[in-house]
């Protein structure tokens, strides 16, 4: 790949990031992963590499090498944190620190042994014993600790409490029993029952359950306060707001979720994104998103069993819990296929499902800029399943009626193909058969005119009319249509002032359209532009009437002489500048002279 080719590459996937935060990964020219980071903001991150000229010689030899970029959106920059700490440790690229397994985070372990103890521990052993975490706020770790053990009185002795031991009367309570920290299990004070219980609570906060942590801190420092002990009261205040701020349940790490894959989809009519989530030992450790694009109108279930087969395949999967967002008929009975409808691994899938989303807007931005079709048989698709209609509108027509004070009555109409406007199609109407400002019969006679007209000359019709007013505007042109005999064979509907709701010909209750969906996007641009092709050819036609009135109030001048003049002068000013002779060849000596004399006067 030459140099301009390789800018031009990473040019368009620097424009794809999104500004969430995630992990970011950089590959050769050989396809191998050769960094990992992390970021807050991914889009910032990721250009500063290559926005601006590196000192440090490592990080330049870095950016030349870069050949593609990968990345993956995570909830928050915890989130990015570890999965960034888990993935070097899998793959060690070449240009990041090698991190070993036991000098990483610490997690807390519940240990697996009759009255349990709860402690935090860099390495993790398979003995029953129960982990949380890894957590990368080291000093958050060690405040939850604290607050458990102040708050839920717990063993931190390393004695034997088998039951022969209690009853043998082996040990004697310690310090810790005497200042409150323990109820002395070690000599029968504390049943093994009343202690689980204990436990139990202890496992709920890390859990992320610390509504009941933080109800008790409040009070003990509102006590503290009270009791002039500010120094405890402020110290307290801190760890509050710090526990406040902390979220203890990362969609990273979960202690209860073991070897589980994880599966989500997003796909549109033509193409279906599958996003792939590994979780090993409670974390994740691999991600993935595939692309298919439909060939014979596969189902969203169909896809997904290919996507399963095809991980599973190339990357020897053996999970046999598999979270995905509906049910599967997959028939396996090793494998258990799980919806979930709540918890962590709901959390999961959301995760991925948000990747799948991103990945499938992203990717179809890319294929509309290559391909414009693409876009234009989107949006008019949006079109047509937001307004119900039954074929693509590649050809829709906007109709609006203008007047002033009752005068001068037009219609205006307006022609978008492929959902963009087609100028030399538009049409205006200078109203022929109403008498005042009636905006119903306007409508009727314009549309009478517009479809007759194109029937007489066997011109093709729109897909879609759109009528610029409630219920009577639409009700007018809807009869015009009958009487044409073009009913139902012409999409038709109204727009109301309130821009969201559409109404439909014979029925009394509007459809409401999402004010975010392009279909009320490329509606309000319709309407916008009927509205301004409209007025503009409104204002022209009542100055022209002004003026002719103007001159009509001279005595002896009828309205052909004054649409003569207008017709060769242009303006009033220019005939109130025009010599008597030069008026005279246009309208004669006698008239002439009445113009001239009348401005002179």
């Amino acid at each position: 790949m030459s140099n301009n080719e390789r800018s031009e590459a990473l040019n368009a996937i620097l424009k794809t990031i999104p500004e969430n935060p995630g992990i970011y990964k950089y590959f050769d020219s050989e396809k191998k992963l050769i960094y990992i980071g992390k970021a807050k903001n991914l889009k910032k991150r990721v250009h500063s590499y290559f926005n601006k000229v590196h000192d440090n010689r490592k990080t330049s030899m870095l950016v030349g090498r870069i050949e593609h970029i990968e990345f993956t959106i995570v909830d928050s920059e915890i989130d990015a944190l570890l999965l960034e700490n888990i993935l070097i440790k899998k793959y060690q690229p070449k240009f990041n620190i090698n991190l070993k397994d036991d000098k990483t985070y610490p997690s807390i372990k519940i240990s697996a042994e009759r009255f349990p103890k709860f402690y935090p521990t860099r390495n993790r052993v398979k003995d029953g014993s129960e982990y949380y975490g890894p957590y990368a706020n080291i000093s958050m770790m060690y405040t939850i600790l604290d607050l458990i053990r102040s708050t839920i009185p717990t063993r931190n002795c390393n004695l034997n409490l088998s039951e022969a031991n209690i009853k043998a009367n082996k040990f004697k309570v310690c310090l810790e029993y005497h200042i409150g920290n323990c109820k002395g299990p070690c000599t029968g004070l504390q049943l093994e029952q009343d202690y689980l219980i204990s436990i139990a609570q202890v496992r709920e906060i890390l859990k992320g359950n610390i509504a009941k942590v933080i109800s008790s801190l409040k009070q003990r420092m509102i006590q503290a306060s009270t009791d002039l002990r500010f120094e405890e009261a402020a110290l307290m205040k801190q760890k509050l707001d710090s526990l406040e701020n902390y979220q203890s349940k990362s969609t990273i790490v979960s202690n209860t979720i073991t070897n589980v894959d994880v599966f989500s989809i997003a796909e549109d009519e033509k193409y279906a994104f599958v996003n792939f989530i590994k979780v090993v030992n409670g974390m994740i450790i691999q991600t993935k998103t595939m692309e298919f694009k439909k060939i014979l109108d596969e189902s969203a279930e169909e896809i997904l069993e290919m996507a399963i087969a095809d991980v599973r395949e190339t990357l020897e999967s053996d999970a046999l819990e598999i979270i995905v967002p509906f049910e599967m008929q997959l028939a396996d009975a090793s494998i258990n296929f799980i919806v979930p409808k709540a918890g962590e691994k709901k959390k999961l899938l959301d995760l991925s499902t948000k990747n799948a989303l991103y990945f499938k807007k992203d990717r179809l931005e890319q294929y509309e800029k290559l391909n414009p079709e693409v876009r234009v048989d989107r949006v008019l698709g949006v079109i047509r399943d937001d307004l119900r209609l039954t074929e693509l509108p590649r050809h829709m027509e906007c109709f609006d009626n203008s007047n002033f004070q009752g005068a001068y009555p037009v219609s205006a109409m307006v022609c978008f193909k492929d959902g963009k406007p087609s100028k030399k199609d538009y049409r205006h109407f200078n109203v022929q058969t109403v008498e005042g400002p009636d905006d119903f019969a306007t409508m009727y006679e314009v549309i009478t005119r517009r479809y007759r007209r194109l029937r007489d000359e066997n011109e093709p019709f729109p897909q879609l009319i759109v009528v610029d007013g409630g219920k009577g505007q639409l009700s007018s042109a809807t009869q015009a249509l009958k009487d044409l005999g073009l009913y139902g064979k012409i999409a038709i509907v109204g727009i109301a002032k309130r821009l969201e709701e559409i109404y439909y010909p014979e029925d009394p209750l509007p459809l409401h359209i999402d004010k975010k969906s392009e279909t009320l996007k490329i509606i309000q641009q319709m309407r916008d532009e009927v509205h301004r092709f409209g007025i503009t050819h409104h204002r022209k036609r009542r100055d022209k009437g002004t003026l002719k009135n103007e001159l009509e109030a001279i005595k002896g001048i009828g309205p052909e002489t004054a649409e003569q003049l207008l017709r060769e002068l242009k303006s009033v000013k220019k005939i109130k500048e025009t010599s008597l002779e030069l008026l005279e060849n246009i309208v004669g000596k006698a008239k002439a002279k009445l113009v001239q004399d009348y401005f002179k006067a």
